[in-house]
């Protein structure tokens, strides 16, 4: 990496790593080593972290690029990009010094991390910390990460601990990948080199100075603005900006083959049929319509923060929308690339059949639910003043 390299910088600089390893990231179901050490080789692997654990901080537009051009390479490589790099960035915006120090303390050191950061444990509050108890599945990233993320509720005196609101507080401890026991369980349709792995832990002591509050926004270190914004906001960016990026490699090469194309019984090219024509352009016009929706959303509650405005309970709202309409956009997308494209697409090994299959995983996760609407659409019709999850 040199001074002034962009995160699609970065990713073009391995671009042609990931296309070799593809496959081979698909049967081993996780990323492969070429492609851990090139993340690490190019700085991509620790771009949006904070400054002092090596990051560049980059705004919106450039993490939302980044994450696009990922997975328009490839839907697990993409993946990767919205595990590792956001799990990273938190961590070393969010962790007390001590904790800091522990996990990036040595940037000569090639400090991965992943996981699940949904609350699925639970902490019993003791003297320095505490003893954590919890299975996560669907640890994105966990193949190859030294240390791993893991959500839980704290408790004391086998009560659930609350916040200052009067809320169930949301801890994310960070554990050294030793502590923890993996089960795997990563047999799936799509993203299959993700390496998104099923772990769990018994009893098992993390200290307070590895654990930050889910919902911090309030860094410890690091300048940008999406540091004040939170895990939330970065990680529904991440979604947004993979989903997008795995449509767009789908019109790309639907528009490609279309050119050469003749199906049965057609006299000509697929790209002469009217009925093509009229469709791609609609679901093209659908792609940039998401595109630009997400782009406005993030970069105004960006401009907004950094003029040190509040992020207010509405761009937060705006902000989930938007990610949680582009993966809808993009699958619809991706079903009619998947349709236009015909028996090409059905092909064992080619990117149309690799990005469908893995569109249609991705749009499963929790994060881009329904749930995200109503949340979201309680607070722009002033049912509810906030819902602390968007």
């Amino acid at each position: 990496m040199t001074l002034g390299d962009t995160g699609t910088d970065l990713v073009a600089a391995m671009a042609d790593v990931v296309t070799e390893q593809a496959g081979a990231a698909e049967a081993a179901r996780t990323m492969t080593a070429p492609i851990v050490e090139a993340m690490w080789d190019t700085g991509l692997m620790r771009h949006m972290n904070p400054a002092p654990a090596g990051g560049s901080e980059p705004g919106f537009a450039e993490m939302l690029a980044t994450w696009q051009q990922m997975a328009w390479l490839d839907g697990s490589f993409g993946w990767i990009g919205i595990a590792n790099l956001p799990s990273a960035a938190a961590t070393a915006a969010y962790l007390p010094d001590e904790g800091f120090d522990e996990v990036f303390g040595d940037l000569s050191e090639r400090v991965t991390l992943g996981g699940q950061f949904a609350p699925n444990g639970q902490g019993v509050k003791v003297d320095g910390g505490y003893r954590v108890s919890g299975s996560w599945n669907f640890g994105s990233g966990t193949g190859h990460s030294a240390w791993v993320c893991a959500g839980f509720l704290p408790m004391d005196d086998g009560e659930i601990v609350l916040d200052d609101d009067g809320q169930v507080q949301l801890l994310a401890g960070v554990f050294p990948r030793e502590d923890l026991t993996f089960t795997d369980g990563w047999h799936v349709q799509g993203l299959k080199g993700t390496g998104s792995y099923d772990y769990n832990t018994t009893d098992t002591f993390v200290p307070e100075h590895r654990v930050f509050n889910l919902f911090e926004r309030t860094p410890h270190r690091g300048e940008g603005p999406a540091f004040r914004m939170g895990l939330m906001a970065i990680t529904a960016a991440g979604h947004a900006g993979w989903a997008l990026g795995v449509a767009q490699s789908m019109l790309d090469d639907v528009a490609e083959l279309a050119l050469s194309k003749v199906r049965m019984s057609d006299m000509e090219t697929l790209a002469n049929r009217q009925t093509f024509q009229r469709n791609f352009a609609h679901h093209t016009g659908m792609w940039r319509a998401a595109r630009l929706l997400v782009l406005d959303a993030f970069t105004t509650a960006e401009a907004a923060v950094t003029a040190g405005e509040p992020l207010t309970p509405r761009m937060r709202a705006d902000m989930r929308i938007a990610a949680t309409y582009a993966t809808e956009a993009s699958r619809e997308v991706a079903q009619w690339c998947h349709l236009a494209a015909g028996t090409t697409a059905i092909r064992e090994g080619s990117r149309l059949e690799r990005a469908f299959r893995d569109i249609y995983t991705g749009t499963q996760h929790a994060f881009i639910s329904e749930k995200t609407y109503l949340e979201s659409a309680q607070v722009l019709l002033g049912l509810a003043e906030d819902h602390r999850g968007l």
